[in-house]
């Protein structure tokens, strides 16, 4: 029987994510500095990356934190479900 809430990403996924994130993140970063505009525009796309960068990151925990929540809860509904079946007894007479 599967879980859904055991599987867990590899090493290679979780360094292929970073890397990803460093390279967009490292590009963005060189474009602002090469951009022939004033200094003053620099600025403001450069505030507007580090904004982006911190909400995504917070986005990404708010996420997981749900999913954590769901998980912990559809595991105590289903021990629950579990104890219940296990003290049913049919054959039981109804007093």
């Amino acid at each position: 029987m599967s879980n859904p809430s055991t599987a867990r990403n590899t090493n290679a996924f979780f360094l292929q994510a970073g890397i990803s994130f460093g390279v967009a993140l490292l590009t963005m970063i060189v474009g602002i500095l090469y951009l022939p505009v004033d200094p003053w525009v620099r600025a403001f796309l450069g505030m507007g990356t580090v904004f982006l960068t911190t909400s995504c990151f917070t986005l990404a925990k708010c996420v997981r934190d749900a999913q954590e929540t769901q998980s912990v809860v559809s595991r105590l509904d289903q021990a629950r479900v579990e104890k219940i079946l296990a003290d049913h007894d049919p054959f039981n007479a109804v007093a």
